[in-house]
């Protein structure tokens, strides 16, 4: 029986971004407590996580921005909201800390499906998104919660510079913008 998913065992390269991912999440966390509390200043906690996602980015070429403007908004409301109040279930505390933390995942995935060109990497941002959205699913599921009405597949979001077209009852037509 396998217990982890297929990515998640072994030497895959998506396991190890996941991984990294994860131990980034944790390390930003610490830093923001350290750092929250030794300021002096007044600012909110939004403001300050941003601020520390996107420093490293201020460098980076015009046309990677909205790349990395996405990225940082995912990072400052995974961290946000993963900041929960105690319910007194450690079980509910954790699928409330790990839902935001999978959802986190899936916007940065859907980032790489907008802007990325390597379809390496942009079908393991096809892979987060479904195993996450299914563990999320499966989390929500084990502590008794309903889940939330049906969307659209995220992961089917357009390229950069690319607009999907539907008319009733016809597939999704793929279009160039001028």
């Amino acid at each position: 029986m396998r217990i982890a998913p297929r990515f998640l065992t072994g030497n895959s390269v998506l396991g190890m971004v996941l991984h990294w991912l994860f131990f980034a999440a944790i390390c930003l966390a610490t830093a923001l407590s350290f750092a929250w509390f030794s300021t002096g200043k007044t600012q909110s906690l939004a403001e300050y996580i941003s601020a520390i996602c996107s420093k490293p980015f201020r460098s980076a070429p015009t046309a990677e921005e909205p790349f990395l403007a996405e990225n940082v908004s995912a990072m400052t409301k995974m961290m946000i909201d993963m900041g929960i109040e105690p319910s007194g279930s450690i079980d509910r505390d954790f699928v409330a800390m790990m839902v935001p933390h999978h959802q986190g995942a899936i916007d940065m995935a859907q980032a790489e499906l907008r802007y990325g060109h390597n379809q390496r990497l942009i079908r393991m941002a096809q892979e987060i998104i479904a195993t996450q959205q299914q563990e999320i699913a499966a989390m929500r599921l084990a502590v008794g919660e309903q889940l939330p009405p049906s969307l659209p597949a995220p992961d089917q979001v357009a390229p950069a510079g690319v607009q999907l077209e539907k008319s009733a009852g016809d597939p999704a037509e793929v279009t160039k913008e001028p």
